[in-house]
Formats: structure tokens, C-alpha cells, sequence
């Protein structure tokens, strides 16, 4: 089992810089794929980064984000950022944390066995 908490949400003009953390619990960290997805009210739930634990942590971005946020995982503190540059008012959703033991990185989110509670975050214009 593995045990995610997220933090760093919050309200952010249009331009500027969130940094999201998510805590990993349990089970072995560093063997975990880690994604970062969101949800806006009346959407569904949408992939935004991952970072693999394999091939040196390779990571895959949404075209939506792509140069403009950087997921990065540190396993000595179990733990993977999500650093948001650049945000926009379409950026505004609850952001969840999510890790898959599977064997290459994914972007479904049903490809992901444990989820976070989520950190609201919302960018005004």
C-alpha cells in the first residue's frame, strides 16, 4: 500500500509560480511511476506530468503544460514536485498525486493503483 498526501495548492495570479509536493508513504518509493493529474469542475479528470522510476526518471508532459511545468521526484524524501511556471486561469483544478507500480510509465488515470486527496488550486485572471 502506498499513501500520498499532497500540498503547495493555493491561489496564484495568471503568470505565476506554484510549486506542488506529494508525499509518498509505504511502499518502496523509488519503484513507483509517479503522475500528477487534475480535475476542473464539470471535467473529467486529466493527466499533467509523470516521471518514471526507470531510464533515469524520464518524464512526459501534457501538450497543455508542456514548457511550462516540471514534475521531479526526490527518493531520498519520497517525494515528487510539480513546479507550475506560467499559470493560466484554465490551469484552475484540484490536482491529485497518483503512483503506479506497473511496468512502463503511463498517462490513463486507470492505469494508476493509489491516489491523493487532492490540493485545490486556483489561478485568477
Amino acid at each position: 500500500q502506498v499513501h500520498l498526501v499532497e500540498s503547495g495548492g493555493g491561489l496564484v495570479q495568471a503568470g505565476g509560480s506554484l510549486r506542488l509536493s506529494c508525499a509518498a508513504f509505504g511502499r518502496a518509493f523509488s519503484r513507483l511511476h509517479m503522475g500528477w493529474f487534475r480535475q476542473a469542475p464539470g471535467k473529467e479528470r486529466e493527466f499533467v506530468a509523470v516521471i518514471s522510476w526507470r531510464s533515469s526518471g524520464s518524464t512526459y508532459y501534457a501538450d497543455s503544460v508542456k514548457g511550462r511545468f516540471t514534475i521531479s521526484r526526490d527518493n531520498a524524501k519520497n517525494t515528487v514536485y510539480l513546479q507550475m511556471n506560467s499559470l493560466k486561469s484554465e490551469d484552475t483544478a484540484v490536482y491529485y498525486c497518483a503512483a503506479d507500480s506497473g511496468v512502463v510509465a503511463a498517462t490513463p488515470p486507470s492505469r494508476y493503483e493509489y491516489w491523493g486527496q487532492g490540493t485545490q488550486v486556483t489561478v485568477s485572471s
